[in-house]
């Protein structure tokens, strides 16, 4: 044998191992990673949980206290080694068996409370699950907890950025004296502090949205029918939807598909019929934004000069991606005018509805309407145990209560007269600009402190274009990262297109991020020991 055999034997063997060798990376994984990890026995559910639970430990009511998550599932090592059990015996139920989620503090769990971030419903344990939550353990899911809520799911009431009465405050894991926006500001800072793969959140006028972009991850705002809102403490059930927050576009196509079908429960369901889908995976296209027509919205613009810069730039990686950008897309003046007008009518008027039909629902020893839940909270002025007072909530309930009814002129003429308006103007925009979808940034400005500044004598005019355009509409809106301010704070930007192109969106967002992946992590929740492996 020639001497040199041995040594190109030991080569040969150490190259194929070097080959073959993986690296997993708990702050960059993804929904694929993982199950490769699981394939490969180098990670389990159980595992992969308790590293989650860990982060939550370091960060979440320590070190930087995030204080995303206001309930962790006592009971979620023992659901992933059940289901680690399961895997072996059956195989995996879904691509998200045994991957650990958190839930928005408004969505029904029967094991654990919701209380929609509200000294108000505190210990509420609903029946069972709602709709999205069923379906989330069907597919083998990890409820790893509940998250953070503004209040009632009302994320532009005044006082603190990111509080709630029973969940206290959230902070973003980008600049700790910094907000996560509202109203599901808990996924969106816990998702970006790697507290859970996979979040959801709830979307009345952005909801999802503005803590998405202040959070700099990826979400979206579905189809209102896409998903049912049946066990979602509601706010607004005219505009209401609940929607995935993931940190790849390719987690949230994975998610999304894993929630839809019709639910009784929710009548709105039933339009998705014929254009829904399981798995939205399918249209992960790389190429997909060669030759589309995207119309740029500018009416969000002149609020943040690092914001415009990076929407700016974000245009030009569009354009090199082959999209074909078309200019001078405009809502009109009448709608402009006539928006927040309508969407405050109905509001008002369907929370104080909508709410009173959910508490109905609810175990005994819970307000019954919103004239209790004023009552009550007018009397909580101290502090007790985790719960801390939150006025400028209750008084966004007096308002509520002082709003029309359901059969009043007012609220029917701007339900059935008001928002077909808005929705028939937008969509003239795609008609008559022939457009595949609209490109904006997802917030006029990025991240803002916790307790806002005064507004100044006289505060400048709002956006032209709102994130609750898409609410008025019940057309889908998915937000993806764009890229920094000069202080390292998050700017997204957000395709918006017609109902039920979700297939669209989501290949437009994926070949942007492939092209240019701008999700960066936060500073102040770096990895700890165990995150990173190779197997």
């Amino acid at each position: 044998m020639s001497p040199m055999r041995p040594i190109l034997i030991a080569l040969a063997l150490a190259l194929a191992s070097a080959a073959r060798a993986a690296t997993f990376n708990l702050e960059t994984a993804t929904v694929t990673d993982i199950n490769a990890a699981f394939d490969a026995g180098a990670l389990t559910s159980e595992k992969l949980t308790q590293l989650y639970l860990k982060r939550i430990a370091a960060y979440n009511d320590a070190g930087p206290v995030i204080h995303a998550i206001i309930y962790a599932n006592p009971n979620a090592l023992e659901e992933a080694k059940a289901l680690d059990a399961e895997r072996k015996t059956k195989g995996p139920r879904s691509p998200l068996h045994g991957i650990p989620i958190i839930l928005k503090d408004n969505y029904d769990t029967k094991d654990m409370p919701t209380t929609a971030g509200s000294f108000l419903l505190d210990g509420s344990i609903p029946y069972k699950d709602g709709f999205i939550t069923k379906k989330l353990r069907d597919a083998g899911a990890v409820i790893l907890g509940k998250s953070n809520t503004s209040e009632f799911a009302y994320g532009g009431v005044g006082g603190k950025n990111g509080f709630s009465s029973h969940g206290g405050q959230t902070r973003n894991p980008h600049n700790l004296e910094l907000g996560p926006s509202g109203s599901s500001g808990g996924s969106g800072a816990g998702i970006a502090a790697n507290f859970a793969l996979i979040g959801f959140g709830s979307d009345t006028g952005g909801s999802i949205r503005g803590p998405c972009s202040a959070n700099g991850i990826v979400g979206i705002k579905p189809t209102t029918g896409l998903l049912s809102r049946a066990g979602i403490v509601p706010l607004s059930l005219s505009f209401d939807t609940g929607g995935p927050m993931t940190r790849t576009v390719s987690d949230l196509a994975v998610t999304l598909g894993l929630c839809t079908g019709i639910d009784p429960n929710d009548p709105l369901t039933t339009t998705q019929a014929g254009l829904a889908y399981t798995d939205y995976t399918k249209f992960l296209n790389k190429n997909a934004l060669k030759g589309a027509r995207l119309g740029v919205i500018r009416q969000t613009t002149g609020m943040d000069p690092e914001t415009e810069r990076v929407f700016e730039a974000a245009l030009a990686e569009l354009k090199a991606a082959g999209a074909i950008l078309v200019e001078g897309v405009k809502l009109p003046d009448y709608v402009i005018k006539a928006r927040q007008d309508i969407w405050v009518t109905i509001e008002r008027a369907d929370f104080k509805a909508n709410i009173k039909t959910y508490l109905a629902g609810l175990r005994p020893g819970y307000p019954k309407d919103i004239y209790e839940m004023i009552k009550l909270g007018r009397a909580f002025t101290e502090p007790k145990g985790k719960n801390a007072p939150n006025m400028p909530r209750v008084d966004r309930f007096e308002e509520e209560a002082a709003g029309a009814e359901l059969t009043d002129q007012l609220y029917v003429s701007a339900k059935e007269y008001g928002m077909p308006m808005i929705k028939a103007a937008v969509v003239g925009l795609f008609e008559k600009h022939h457009v595949d979808a609209l490109i904006y940034p997802t917030s006029p400005k990025p991240a803002q402190p916790i307790v806002p500044a005064p507004p100044p004598a006289t505060p400048p005019p709002p956006p032209e274009w709102s994130t609750n355009i898409a609410n008025f509409t019940g057309f889908p809106d998915l937000i993806v990262p764009a890229g920094l301010t000069k202080d390292k704070l998050p700017v997204t930007i957000s395709f918006f297109g017609p109902a039920y192109s979700e297939p669209k969106l989501i290949a437009y967002a994926y070949a942007y991020e492939q092209a240019n992946p701008h999700r960066v992590a936060p500073p102040t929740v770096p990895a700890l020991a165990g995150e990173h492996f190779e197997y």
